[in-house]
């Protein structure tokens, strides 16, 4: 990095024992966290998850995952496309929700690859106040020694990746961590660390391309685990993150998390007993428990939830934070903003209207559901 990098108006730089001062706040950084890098990263990942309520629409599907989506919400069984015919469709629908994103309510997208880089559709977001971002990790593998449980991929070139998807507009980045979680044997005690190593390890090249990093550890919730065995789950993945984190020198204040909701598995038999409160208290404690202070926001997942159930389990964990007295024992007054980053449980009702032709009722139902998330994320439903 040149050393004209070092020199912003209002920051400070003197390696090493680096200070970035901006006001009356200071951050002491690592040598190889230059000033106006770390500036960068700051203030977009501030950006992403403020004003409180504002959120991420994720778009990362894989073009298979995609594919799939759009033709069962076409509801045609064997209506055959050519894959040019395909890649246009995928291109259409993304235009039409990029072109038209509620900008009270969506601060950043994430992007799968063919997005950014073949359709070139950053400047699309950039152009109206709406961060693009990018997915950086690839398929997951086996884990030798538990087969049973994935171990996700993409470190090896993830830097040259990263600084393609910079140039092509990307200003943050995302990386998937799966866990299988039941009330037993998983997750084991291996697949715990790997994938916190390479959740760290992903954020530490992430800043390095200048991009802010999301961790995202998506407990698996389709087994038989009760609500204590998730939330003590939850806490033992997002504590050894944060560990490998900071020995990879990580600057906390530059990246975002975004979990999945502790919930008892679909298997256990308090499934359909267990409150929205329940499930938003869950959810505050496991981030009071194992959170540092300095990361600048959560951005929870939907994944296999239905659009009601993440929409009220977001508002359930706001309401919890809202409500906490200031001497709460989990200091829950501390948390960052707690907002969200959904695919289906934003897109869902649009694209059901966007396949049969309605455009304009594509983008009313997306705009309808970003706000009732934009709601959810003051706990003001």
């Amino acid at each position: 990095m040149s050393s004209n990098m070092m020199d912003t108006p209002g920051y400070t730089s003197t390696l090493p024992g680096t200070q970035v001062t901006s006001g009356s706040e200071t951050s002491y950084l690592y040598p190889y966290h230059p000033p106006a890098v770390a500036k960068s990263l700051i203030e977009i990942a501030q950006a992403l998850v403020n004003p409180r309520g504002k959120g991420i629409y994720a778009t990362d599907e894989t073009i298979d995952s995609i594919e799939s989506r759009l033709a069962s919400a076409e509801g045609i069984v064997g209506k055959l496309y050519t894959d040019a015919e395909k890649r246009e469709r995928r291109r259409r629908f993304r235009q039409c929700l990029y072109e038209s994103l509620p900008t009270d309510y969506i601060s950043g997208v994430i992007l799968y690859h063919e997005t950014l880089l073949d359709f070139q559709m950053g400047p699309v977001l950039s152009n109206r106040g709406i961060i693009p971002g990018v997915r950086a990790d690839t398929n997951a593998h086996p884990l030798p020694i538990s087969p049973s449980e994935p171990a996700t991929q993409g470190l090896d070139d993830l830097l040259p990746r990263l600084q393609a998807a910079a140039r092509a507009g990307a200003r943050f980045s995302k990386w998937r961590a799966p866990i299988l979680c039941n009330s037993s044997t998983l997750p084991t005690q291996a697949a715990l660390e790997v994938q916190a190593e390479s959740l760290a390890r992903f954020a530490a090249i992430s800043q390095q391309a200048g991009l802010v990093p999301i961790v995202e550890p998506d407990v698996d919730f389709a087994e038989d685990a009760s609500l204590n065995r998730s939330v003590e789950v939850h806490i033992k993945i997002i504590s050894m993150i944060y560990a490998r984190c900071a020995a990879y020198g990580v600057l906390l204040e530059g990246s975002l998390i975004k979990p999945s909701f502790p919930q008892p598995g679909l298997k256990h038999p308090s499934r359909a007993n267990t409150s929205v409160e329940t499930i938003g208290l869950a959810a505050a404690t496991v981030l009071a428990r194992s959170l540092p202070v300095a990361v600048a926001g959560v951005v929870f997942l939907s994944g296999g939830l239905s659009d009601s159930d993440s929409v009220q389990y977001l508002n359930a964990v706001n309401a919890i934070v809202n409500g906490a007295p200031s001497e709460s024992p989990l200091c829950l007054s501390r948390l960052p903003n707690l907002s969200f980053s959904f695919g289906r449980g934003l897109q869902g009702s649009a694209m059901q209207k966007w396949v049969k032709g309605n455009e304009a009722g594509a983008k009313a139902a997306f705009e309808e559901r970003a706000k009732a998330c934009f709601l959810a994320a003051r706990g003001e439903m």
